[in-house]
């Protein structure tokens, strides 16, 4: 058995990652958020892409939840 004195402890050192793996990574999160912020904030209206309310109402708890106005 071992004694106090010879007890090893292993350090995890941190690993740096490149950002060349970051960066698309990075981007595509990006594109999701503002994506899904026009979806929910500014999908009605004039601002609409899509004809009629669906999206407006699939979203619609959303918008209260994250206190844009919508009527």
């Amino acid at each position: 058995m071992a004694s106090a004195d010879e007890k090893s402890v292993a350090v995890a050192a941190p690993v740096a990652i490149p950002i060349r793996q970051i960066l698309p990574w990075a981007v595509l999160g990006a594109l999701l958020i503002a994506l899904a912020y026009y979806f929910v904030g500014a999908e009605q209206g004039a601002t609409s892409l899509f004809s009629g309310t669906s999206i407006h109402e699939f979203v619609h708890d959303a918008r209260h939840l994250l206190g844009f106005p919508c009527h």
